[in-house]
């Protein structure tokens, strides 16, 4: 019996919402932690309250579209989406009134203390009132529209994600009661700075406070906030893509009439607004989650932009490895670099300008260069890759750039940057449709005096800058002919047509990926205990793969899965999963890698290391362009390795989940014990994982993740040899 045959019961398998959930509490622990610097908790209370919206108009909003459409068919956990979204509601509820005491009761004391003081409108004295007179006059009131509802003015349209006021008003003369509307600009700061540049009031405060000027001659009766959620998930169907720019496009303009999902309303609300926002968005009583906090703690980053380094992380500057220090010195270059051995980065610790961005920088400069193929699907607003692209189109190179234009979130971004390379003359290509491009892949033609040469980059993080210095990736940088072929048949079939492509080296979804996984798995079972698998994504969903991990459990071999986010795989559980550990570390780097390990995945008992784009899911495997590369360098090996044993070893950052779902932090210093977590008692989590699993956690300290992974980047940066 192969692994691949094996499917979970239901009773073992975990709920992708709720999992995803338990991970955004994971991030929330982190904003609660008086180990972190304040202005960081505030800026993990961003990140968990930006997470939450995306959840609502992707996935949330997908439950509802399947209830709409009669659809009762459960996930593998055997739940019905009704279900889902009443045990979702109830999640959120409560990780809500969570994250409301963290800001309350803990970031903003906390912040005052270190004189960042979030103050009330009403506790203001006549200096600030006086000053904000001014603010209101010459910066807000001009760019207000209050928005009336009555026979003459219908309800209208509320924005997706858009702050608002529901202001009551009453008319003196005719004792008329009429409910008003005033959006709070999203262009303008979501904190009025008061003039001693430490004191922040809410944007929303100071517009409530002068509504009188909005509503001349009226009685205001009452104000609250409230927040809209609509639909958001882009699809396209099959007959309507004859033009993708043209149909994304036009996805976008209609993303803002979307159903709404979701109502954010201030406690203080009277039943008379609730009851009419409700009607109006066409909402149910279950979809109005009722706040104490302000609301779209989102706007905590611009609080985090205070130049307070006394309040964050420490500054780590990212390193450059000592084999490529010199390059760009005595003649030396990023081809003779590569073609000694293939080169290993792994951001932020090291760094990705002197390293992705000087490679490509000089492949546009170059000569000898004479084509550039690269996979774009998040980068920043200004892009030295892109420049890079555009500079070597406009000195004759043949560049070809994939941009995604389905990347949520960044479609218009993505779509600008389209229109700019091909007025350069670069050759786009936009996607496939009813197929994302996720992976993270370059390919750098040169012709030399041997031959033809291909360079490649392939990584597991966006050609990003930005997040780069803040996301955990991996890159690999190979002058290896196959993998150079792989690469070039790849490209060929995202920019052109194929059928059946095979590929060497390279595992590529949708076609080979799955299966060549389960195959993988499948061989460590054959060995039973002698087997041994490490896994490293982002998240873990597809239920057959589940099955075939569970079914090498049950060979005897050893399983260690590093799972950031989503993780559907109950482990522990006798008989089915008893030798699956699942840890998640949670932290300043977001750890975004994704890296795998075959104890004898290489044959004759050689080991298999893989790292790329994709997670464990059906989506990356099913529906994206995806790809792993292996790594086969020895001196490269044991730096995969080195990264899982101390993600293995962590003790600080790390959390396990046991056989019954919840999460638990694993022991760690004093104040943080094991067993407080999100969704109860996980049993033992002493266990970092079996003999051989990673380095053991040392008495005299503890490991934390991104320290120790930063010594090692010095101690690269000091010392030449294999990067």
């Amino acid at each position: 019996m192969t692994t691949s045959s094996v499917v979970p019961d239901v009773e073992q398998v975990l709920n992708r919402e709720l999992s995803w959930l338990a991970f955004n509490e994971r991030v929330l622990a982190l904003a609660a932690d008086g180990a972190v610097p304040v202005l960081e908790r505030a800026k993990f209370l961003a990140i968990f309250s930006q997470n939450l919206d995306e959840f609502f108009q992707v996935r949330v909003a997908g439950l509802k579209d399947q209830v709409a459409a009669g659809i009762s068919a459960p996930t593998p956990d055997g739940r019905p989406p009704v279900q889902q979204l009443l045990e979702i509601r109830d999640k959120v509820e409560s990780v809500v009134r969570t994250a409301e005491r963290t800001f309350l009761d803990e970031v903003v004391p906390d912040l005052a203390g270190a004189g960042v003081i979030f103050s009330s409108y009403a506790d203001l004295d006549d200096d600030d009132v006086k000053f904000l007179d001014t603010v209101f006059v010459e910066r807000i009131f001009p760019v207000l529209t209050p928005l009336a509802v009555d026979p003459g003015h219908p309800f209208p349209y509320i924005s997706h994600l858009s702050l608002n006021l529901a202001v009551m008003v009453r008319d003196p003369v005719t004792e008329e009661r009429r409910f008003a509307r005033v959006k709070v600009p999203s262009l303008l700061p979501r904190f009025v700075v008061l003039p001693d540049g430490e004191r922040f009031v809410p944007l929303e405060q100071v517009m409530a406070a002068y509504l009188d000027q909005l509503f001349p001659g009226m009685a205001i009766e009452s104000h609250v906030s409230f927040r809209v959620t609509r639909n958001a998930d882009l699809t396209l169907e099959e007959d309507e893509a004859d033009d993708l720019l043209e149909a994304v496009e036009f996805e976008l303009r209609r993303r803002r009439f979307r159903r709404a999902v979701r109502l954010e309303l201030d406690f203080g609300a009277s039943d008379v607004v609730r009851e009419l926002l409700v009607r109006e968005l066409d909402l149910d009583d279950d979809d109005v989650y009722l706040q104490a906090g302000p609301l779209d703690l989102g706007g905590l980053w611009a609080v985090h932009d205070l130049d307070r380094p006394d309040l964050k992380d420490p500054t780590f500057i990212p390193l450059t490895p000592a084999r490529l220090a010199t390059i760009g010195e005595d003649g030396t270059d990023w081809f003779s670099v590569i073609r000694e051995g293939d080169v290993l980065v792994h951001h932020p610790y090291d760094s990705f300008a002197s390293t992705v961005e000087s490679f490509i920088r000089q492949a546009a400069t170059d000569p000898s260069v004479l084509a550039i193929k690269l996979s774009l699907y998040r980068t920043s607003g200004d892009s030295p890759i892109v420049h890079s692209l555009i500079r070597a189109a406009e000195t004759g190179k043949q560049v070809a750039a994939l941009v995604e234009l389905k990347a949520r979130g960044d479609e218009l971004a993505n779509i600008e940057w389209a229109r700019a390379l091909e007025e350069a003359g670069v050759h786009v290509v936009y996607g496939l449709v009813g197929l994302k491009t996720h992976s993270k892949t370059a390919l750098v033609v040169r012709e030399e005096a041997d031959g033809i040469r291909r360079y490649c980059h392939i990584g597991t993080g966006n050609y990003n800058p930005k997040t780069a210095r803040l996301y955990e990736d991996i890159g690999l940088l190979t002058a290896d002919a196959e993998m150079g072929a792989d690469l070039t048949n790849l490209f060929n079939f995202l920019t052109g047509y194929g059928r059946d492509v095979r590929y060497t080296k390279l595992l590529v979804a949708p076609s080979s990926l799955r299966t060549r996984l389960a195959a993988l798995i499948d061989d460590e079972a054959k060995v039973g205990s002698a087997g041994r698998i490490i896994m490293k994504m982002n998240s873990l969903v597809d239920d057959s793969l589940i099955g075939s991990l569970c079914a090498a459990s049950q060979a005897g071999v050893e399983i260690d899965l590093i799972v950031r986010g989503i993780c559907c795989l109950r482990p522990g559980v006798a008989g089915l999963s008893e030798s699956i550990r699942v840890r998640s570390i949670v932290g300043r780097y977001l750890e975004h890698s994704r890296i795998y390990y075959f104890a004898n995945g290489a044959g004759a008992g050689q080991a298999a290391y893989y790292m790329g784009s994709a997670d464990l899911m059906p989506r990356n495997l099913d529906r994206r362009i995806e790809a792993l590369a292996p790594v086969g360098a020895p001196a490269l090996q044991a730096r995969l390795r080195e990264i899982l044993d101390v993600n293995l070893a962590d003790d600080t950052l790390a959390w396990v989940l046991g056989n019954d779902g919840g999460w638990s932090r694993v022991p760690g210093p004093v104040g943080r014990p094991a067993g407080s977590g999100t969704g109860g008692d996980t049993g033992d989590p002493e266990g970092a994982g079996p003999e051989g699993a990673g380095p053991p956690v040392e008495a005299a300290g503890r490991v934390d993740t991104h320290l120790r992974l930063q010594e090692l980047a010095g101690e690269r940066a000091r010392r030449k040899g294999s990067s």
